[in-house]
This record gives C-alpha cells, sequence and structure tokens, in this order.
C-alpha cells in the first residue's frame, strides 16, 4: 500500500540497510585485494576477468530477476539475493583456486541482480509518486554511504586476517537476510502479482531486451548505459590517472574518493528531492550529462591536489545525481512492471560496467588522457539523445 515515507519508516529503514550492507560488503574488500592477489599468485589480467564475470552474470541473469520479482514477490527475491550474496563472500573468503573465485564472482553478480531490481521495486509499491524521488535519492546515498565505509573498515579488519573482510561481508549479508525474513512483508498480494506477471509474460532475455527498445523506455536505458558505461571507465584509471600524472599516493586517493563521495551522499538526501521538483528528471539528467563531459575535459588540464579533488568531487556528484533521477523516471513510466524495469535498468548498468573499464584500459594504454576525453564524447552523445526525449512523450509515458 503506498504511503508517506514517514509511515513506511521500519520497511524503508531495512530497505535501505539492505542496500547499505550489501555495498558495505563490496567496498570493504577494495583495500584486500592487492595483497589477497599476491598471496594467491594471481595476474593482472586474472583480477580483471573476475571483475568482468560478476558484470556479466549480473547482465545475463537481471532481466530473469527482474521478471522473477514480478512473478515471486520483492521479499522473496530480497532475501534469496542476500543469502547468495552471503554465500559469495563466503567462498571468495575461503576460496583456495582460481575456480572458486570465478564462481564467487558469479553468485556475486547473480546476487546483485536480484536485490537491485526486489529494493527498486518495493520502494516503488510502498511510496507515493510524490515522493518517489526522495525515496530513489535515498537508495542511491546508501549505495554510495556503503562504498565509502566499507573500505576504511576493511583496512581495519584485514589487521586480523587477510581473508577476515570477505567472511565479515559474508555476515553482514546472512545478518541482512534474515533481518529481512522476520521484519519485510510482501507489498503486493498474491492476486496482484499474478495479474503483473500475466501481463508481462514469460521470462524471456531476448523479449525483454526488445521490449527494452520501446521509446518509452530506450532513451532512459541508454543514459542508463551511458552513465554505466562513463562512471565505471573514470573509476577504473582514476588511481592509474592520479599514480601516473601526479604521483598522488593511497592515501591522497582515498581522501579524494571518500570526500567526494560524502558530498554525493550528502546532496543526495537533503538536496536530490527539491532538484527533481525544480528541474524535473529530464533537465537534471541534461545537467549532470552536460557537467560531467565538462568536467571530464578539465581533468586533463588541472594540476593541483586542491583542483583534482574539486573537479572530482563533482564529476561523482553528476553520477550520483544522474543514477537516482534515471531510477525515479523509469519507476514513474514503469506502472506495474516495476520489476521489468528495474531488471532492465540493472542489465543496461551492467553493459554499461563490463565495457567502460574495458575500452578505458585499452585507452589508457595508449594516452593516460584519452578515458577521460572518450568519456567526455559518450556524455555529449547521451545529451544529445535527451534532447529528442519530447516533454510531451514523459508525460504521456507516466500518466499510463
Amino acid at each position: 500500500m503506498k504511503k508517506p515515507i514517514k509511515e513506511q519508516k521500519t520497511v524503508f529503514i531495512i530497505l535501505l540497510s539492505n542496500l547499505f550492507l550489501a555495498f558495505l560488503g563490496i567496498g570493504l574488500i577494495i583495500p584486500v585485494m592487492p595483497s589477497f592477489m599476491n598471496i594467491m599468485h594471481l595476474t593482472g589480467s586474472t583480477m580483471g576477468y573476475l571483475v568482468a564475470i560478476f558484470a556479466v552474470a549480473q547482465l545475463i541473469m537481471s532481466p530473469f530477476a527482474g521478471r522473477w520479482v514480478d512473478r515471486f514477490g520483492r521479499k522473496k527475491i530480497i532475501i534469496i539475493g542476500l543469502f547468495i550474496f552471503g554465500i559469495s563472500e563466503l567462498i571468495f573468503g575461503a576460496g583456495t583456486n582460481v575456480s572458486l573465485l570465478y564462481l564467487a564472482r558469479i553468485l556475486g553478480g547473480i546476487s546483485a541482480a536480484f536485490i537491485m531490481p526486489a529494493v527498486t521495486a518495493y520502494v516503488a509499491d510502498i511510496t507515493l509518486i510524490q515522493e518517489r524521488a526522495k525515496a530513489m535519492g535515498y537508495i542511491s546515498a546508501a549505495i554510495s554511504t556503503g562504498f565509502i565505509i566499507g573500505p576504511g573498515i576493511g583496512g581495519f579488519i584485514a589487521e586480523y586476517g587477510i581473508r577476515m573482510p570477505f567472511f565479515f561481508a559474508a555476515g553482514l549479508g546472512f545478518l541482512a537476510c534474515i533481518s529481512s525474513i522476520f521484519i519485510l512483508k510482501e507489498p503486493l498480494t498474491n492476486e496482484e502479482l499474478a495479474d503483473i506477471y500475466a501481463e508481462s509474460g514469460k521470462t524471456n532475455f531476448i523479449g525483454d531486451l526488445k521490449k527494452s527498445l520501446n521509446p518509452n523506455y530506450f532513451i532512459a536505458f541508454i543514459i542508463v548505459f551511458v552513465l554505466a558505461f562513463g562512471l565505471s571507465a573514470y573509476e577504473t584509471v582514476f588511481s592509474l590517472f592520479t599514480d601516473h600524472k601526479f604521483g598522488f599516493s593511497p592515501k591522497d586517493i582515498a581522501a579524494i574518493i571518500t570526500i567526494s563521495s560524502i558530498v554525493g551522499v550528502i546532496v543526495q538526501v537533503f538536496i536530490f528531492g527539491k532538484m527533481v521538483e525544480i528541474l524535473g528528471e529530464k533537465k537534471l539528467i541534461q545537467l549532470c550529462l552536460i557537467t560531467g563531459a565538462i568536467l571530464a575535459v578539465a581533468s586533463t588540464v588541472i594540476t593541483s591536489f586542491l583542483a583534482v579533488l574539486a573537479v572530482t568531487c563533482f564529476i561523482f556528484l553528476a553520477f550520483d545525481l544522474l543514477r537516482p533521477a534515471l531510477t525515479t523516471f523509469l519507476s514513474k513510466i514503469a506502472g506495474k512492471e516495476q520489476g521489468f524495469v528495474a531488471g532492465m535498468n540493472s542489465t543496461y548498468t551492467s553493459l554499461g560496467t563490463i565495457f567502460g573499464p574495458m575500452v578505458a584500459g585499452v585507452l589508457f594504454d595508449v594516452n593516460i588522457h584519452y578515458p577521460y576525453l572518450f568519456a567526455t564524447v559518450i556524455m555529449v552523445l547521451g545529451f544529445g539523445i535527451t534532447v529528442v526525449w519530447k516533454e510531451k512523450q514523459l508525460t504521456e509515458s507516466i500518466m499510463k
């Protein structure tokens, strides 16, 4: 039942906590990966494949998970996703060969494909449409906060053993799973779920991809891809870029990322909803894309630490606002197909996450500035696509 957020406080907190814990678990293993790589005698290419296989698994599973959210209910898919997340971290921490690590990463990608669309659909089900932007801003902030706090906690836990962060992450996943079992309630009745699933049809990956080409959805999904592509490309080469060009230490890089992320979380929680009310989703998306493009170019010419910090803060902020703005728009036009739309959102995100780092890595080897210049081109193209996004079409889509 849709109610104001303040009347859904407990449920909303549990949903946000689930996302926070899941992404905290992902973030806290970051500091130990280089050491883990050395202990396991892994090559750089193997580490790259481990990153890619996560995104590939998420890509393949996302449309199925999106349909299952509509068929079996939001709560069940959230619980399953959190349980799989816990298992994946447990296997990775205990893994003694590369095959187990690949299995863990595949399970990790599947868990992400389950959790994100289920939580997004759940929130869309229980919130009033006028509060949807605020709710999606909270979701994005929960994800960002998990990433911010995770590396610091991971570095502390690693003092007790290089594998301990993985086991701690597994514990967080199981804790979130158990709390969801006892506290969350399915927001839709079995009859409502049956009607939604009957309308959407059986799970079909190719069919869902074709359906995503619907003009009401496609432009938004393309921008989702642009966002994931640009952000993953930027993050992939950021530490290498700042090390090669400026000689920044790991501490300097960590400080820049942490401060930038904190700024993003503050704006998402306290300002994002108001920005959507004033500008609307389309104008906010355009503002974020053009800001990101300009600052990506600026990254290639700045030289001082403070300049890098300032530019990075605003680039992260642009990406942090773009994500919930897109998610809000998609949830509004989804109607009764929240699971499908959330699943395809995850699919296009995965596509961007797969190809972004690959292209950025190749371009970086040619010239350290090329990844940022290429990201600029991608964001400008994304901005151009939004120009043909007619306001009339948006309004008609949302009203349907």
